[in-house]
């Protein structure tokens, strides 16, 4: 009996530690990025595909390219660290398509409405949702 009301604490407690994430960050092997607001949030195995729809639409990630996948409360954390705010970024449609080219990348987040987006600097590309 003390079994079970353990394990249902931890279940508990587990849920609502997981409601404290406001997002599921998903690294690929390469390092890029990808913030997702776990709003409405499901994921299915298609193949060798993950395929990911919350609320802001749906994104596909290679099984075989995905690194690791962890909750944050701020979303991306690691924007620094893959790309400098104060240099130059071309912004890119999650379909590829070319939205523009900013002085920098705080000024693209400033001008950029809410979506998914991967920016690009420098040969390094990272991908960003702007909330």
């Amino acid at each position: 009996m003390r079994k079970i009301i353990i394990i249902a604490l931890l279940v508990c407690a587990g849920m609502v530690q997981a409601g404290e994430y406001a997002y599921l960050v998903f690294t690929n092997t390469e390092g890029t990025q990808t913030a997702l607001s776990v709003t409405d949030l499901t994921m299915t195995v298609n193949g060798d595909q993950l395929d990911v729809t919350n609320a802001e639409g749906t994104v596909n990630f290679s099984l075989t390219e995905l690194a690791s996948m962890e909750f944050s409360a701020n979303g991306l954390t690691a924007l620094e660290n893959v790309l400098d705010g104060d240099k130059p970024v071309q912004v890119y449609s999650i379909n590829g398509m070319t939205l523009g080219s900013f002085s920098s990348l705080v000024q693209a987040v400033q001008q950029l409405d809410r979506g998914a987006y991967v920016m690009v600097q420098n040969g390094k590309s990272q991908k960003l949702v702007v909330k």
